[in-house]
């Protein structure tokens, strides 16, 4: 994605429409687009927080290491999501993001934000739709890690992953990209990689879905939205009060 078409003011226009002159606005707080590497962690948890990115290309994740050497993912990214916004107001990191594949991140200083709650009270609005969003999806995804079955789990990602793509590009039917490894899988749901291959090859068996190579393919979308307990704000447009 080039620096004319504005990852930043792509992303904000989920949340509510943008003037031309709001759009050049958004787009004047992106830097130029740094090449990530697979695996390259660009930030750590207690790094100084000074910056939020724009993930122009490529598939990215926040995770925490804990002390048994485990890893906990907390968010996957995809291209045009927002990183770092909700850490505004922290001086350090709250968690590190790596990315899942080769890709590109534009960095905008926090500093740069001032000027927009200055400025503009509708970009302000847009900034804090963008900050609930994404804690309404950790919401939910806890509420399935505390008291939802392997299945449902499983279920939930997959669909809220279909959704969020769907939500980026209309023309996406039942087969979608999710670049997670077994294991990253698991580390995102508090499961062990053979009970995840296990909910998948029942999902396959029973005709929801098949995963092959990194490609999802949803076999009974409305069997896997069921299973999942999906409720309304993977499917609600956001509204902002005017």
């Amino acid at each position: 994605m080039g620096q004319q078409e504005g990852c930043l003011s792509q992303h904000f226009k989920h949340y509510g429409r943008l003037s031309d002159s709001e759009c050049r606005r958004l787009d004047g707080l992106e830097g130029p687009a740094l090449a990530m590497a697979k695996g390259q962690v660009f930030w750590r948890e207690g790094d100084a927080a000074r910056e939020f990115g724009t993930l122009s290309r490529g598939w990215a994740y926040s995770f925490r290491d804990l002390a048994d050497g485990t890893r906990h993912i907390l968010e996957v990214f995809m291209p045009g999501d927002v990183i770092g916004l909700r850490e505004f107001p922290f001086k350090q990191r709250l968690s590190s993001v790596a990315m899942l594949e080769d890709g590109e991140i534009r960095l905008t200083p926090h500093r740069r934000l001032i000027e927009i709650f200055r400025d503009s009270s509708r970009l302000t609005s847009l900034c804090f739709a963008v900050a609930s969003y994404q804690q309404a999806l950790l919401s939910e995804r806890l509420v399935h890690l505390s008291r939802r079955s392997a299945r449902q789990r499983v279920a939930y990602l997959l669909f809220e992953l279909y959704s969020r793509t769907k939500r980026n590009d209309d023309s996406i039917e039942d087969r979608f990209r999710v670049p997670l490894s077994q294991q990253q899988l698991a580390d995102a749901l508090g499961l062990s990689p053979v009970h995840v291959s296990r909910t998948l090859t029942a999902f396959r068996q029973e005709g929801v879905l098949r995963r092959l190579r990194g490609w999802v393919h949803l076999l009974d979308p409305g069997a896997l939205e069921a299973e999942g307990s999906i409720v309304g704000h993977l499917h609600d447009e956001i509204e902002l009060v005017e």
